[in-house]
C-alpha cells in the first residue's frame, strides 16, 4: 500500500507540475483543450462541446412554428445521399421547399430541439449581423476602418484594414488556420479565456488587405468586437434583438463565451437546431425578407453569394458553381451546411459529426448532399 500511495502521489505531483508550467508559460488554454477532448474520449472540438464553455443565451422571442409541406417527408431519400449522410455521421437533414417544411430526419438521439455547434457557420451568421448593423445606423459602412473601432489593433497595415475584408477573408492578418496543433493559433482561440486580448497581441495585420484571399477565423472574431463596440450590446443580445426574434425561431440559441460574462467566439461558435438554422436559409433565399418584414437590405444579399477574390468564398458564403443553378451556403468544420438554391426555392440543413475529405474546395459529402438535394427536391 506504501508503494501505491508513493506512485499516486508521484503522478499527482508531476500533473501538479506540468499543469504549473502551462500556466506560467502561457499555455494554460490547454488544460481546458484536454479536458473538453482527450479526457472525454474525443480527439477534436465536437457538435457537442458547449457544455465546456460559458455560453450566453440568444433569445427567441417570437416563435413561429414552420409551416408543413402537403409533401411533407413523401419523398425517400436516394441510396447515394442516404448512405453519404450515414458516412459523415450526420445528425440532422432537413429540406424546406417553399418556405414549409418538406422534409426531415434525424440520427443517433438527436431530434428537431438538439442543440450543437455550427461552428463556422457562424462567420455568416457574424457578417449577416454586421450588416443590419450597418443599415441600423450603427456602423457607416462595410468600408469603415476597423481600428475605428479597435484602436489596440496592431501591425504595419492596421491603418488600411476595413469591414469588408474581414467579412470576405482578404484582411491580411496574421493567423494561422491551423485544427490540430494544440499550441497553435486556433486551438488558443477556440480555448483561452480572453480572445480579444489574444487578437490583439498576437493577431497584427501584416499583409495589405484586400489583396489576398485567405480564410482565417480571426476575421471574423475582429468583426464580433466590432459589432460590440458598435452596438454597446453584447453580440448575443444583438442577435436576438434583430435576427433571431425576427425569423421566428422556436427555440433559444446559445453562444460560446471566451469566459464567464465575457466576449462571443463569432468565429465558431453558435449553438442552435436544424429547423431553426434553416431559418437563415429561407431568409438569404428570400433576399433578406422575412414574411413580409425586410430585415436584410436585398442587394447585400444579391451580392454575398458571389465571389471576392476568389469564385468559391464570398461575403463569408462558399460558393458552388457546378450544377447549373445558383448555390451559396454556410458551412462549419464537421459539415455543418446551411445551403441555399435561389431559383430553385430550396433551403437544406445538415448537421453531423464530421465531413469528407475536400474536392475543389468543397467537401465530397457536401457536393453529393448539393446534387442529390436538388434531383429530389429541387423540382
Amino acid at each position: 500500500m506504501k508503494t501505491l500511495s508513493r506512485i499516486l502521489a508521484s503522478i499527482f505531483l508531476i500533473i501538479l507540475l506540468l499543469v504549473l508550467g502551462l500556466f506560467i508559460t502561457g499555455n494554460e488554454f490547454l488544460v481546458k483543450g484536454v479536458w473538453a477532448t482527450y479526457l472525454h474520449g474525443e480527439k477534436t472540438a465536437t457538435i457537442d462541446d458547449d457544455r465546456f464553455f460559458e455560453t450566453r443565451t440568444v433569445a427567441a422571442n417570437n416563435p413561429e412554428p414552420w409551416p408543413i409541406h402537403k409533401r411533407y417527408n413523401a419523398v425517400k431519400l436516394s441510396d447515394e445521399l442516404n448512405s453519404t449522410l450515414q458516412e459523415s455521421e450526420s445528425v440532422a437533414f432537413v429540406v424546406v421547399k417553399n418556405d414549409k417544411l418538406l422534409f426531415e430526419q434525424y440520427w443517433d438521439g438527436y431530434s428537431d430541439t438538439s442543440h450543437s455547434n455550427s461552428f463556422s457557420m457562424t462567420k455568416s451568421i457574424i457578417t449577416i449581423l454586421t450588416e443590419i448593423a450597418i443599415e441600423q445606423g450603427y456602423i457607416k459602412s462595410w468600408n469603415e476602418k476597423v481600428n475605428t473601432f479597435l484602436p489596440e489593433l496592431e501591425g504595419p497595415y492596421a491603418n488600411d484594414l476595413e469591414l469588408w475584408h474581414l467579412s470576405t477573408m482578404t484582411a491580411g492578418l496574421q493567423w494561422n488556420e491551423h485544427y490540430t496543433n494544440p499550441f497553435d493559433i486556433t486551438a488558443r482561440a477556440y480555448y483561452g479565456n480572453d480572445i480579444a486580448s489574444l487578437i490583439y497581441r498576437e493577431v497584427p495585420v501584416v499583409n495589405k488587405p484586400g489583396d489576398t484571399y485567405n480564410y482565417q477565423s480571426g476575421a471574423p472574431q475582429l468583426l464580433g468586437l466590432v459589432l460590440s463596440k458598435a452596438t454597446g450590446k453584447t453580440v448575443s443580445e444583438f442577435a436576438s434583438e434583430v435576427l433571431w426574434s425576427k425569423i421566428g425561431a422556436m427555440h433559444d440559441a446559445s453562444w460560446h463565451l471566451d469566459n464567464k460574462d465575457g466576449n462571443e467566439l463569432t468565429y465558431c461558435c453558435f449553438n442552435s437546431n436544424a429547423r431553426d438554422f434553416a431559418r437563415l436559409g429561407k431568409l438569404m433565399l428570400n433576399y433578406g425578407n422575412w414574411d413580409g418584414n425586410q430585415i436584410l437590405d436585398s442587394t447585400f444579399v444579391a451580392k454575398a453569394g458571389h465571389g471576392v477574390g476568389v469564385d468559391y468564398y464570398g461575403w463569408s458564403f462558399w460558393i458552388y458553381n457546378d450544377l447549373n443553378t445558383p448555390i451559396y451556403y454556410f458551412r462549419g468544420i464537421l459539415g455543418q451546411y446551411i445551403i441555399v438554391f435561389p431559383e430553385k426555392d430550396l433551403v437544406v440543413c445538415r448537421l453531423g459529426k464530421r465531413r469528407l475529405e475536400d474536392e475543389d474546395n468543397h467537401p465530397k459529402d457536401f457536393k453529393v448532399i448539393a446534387r442529390e438535394s436538388l434531383k429530389y427536391f429541387g423540382y
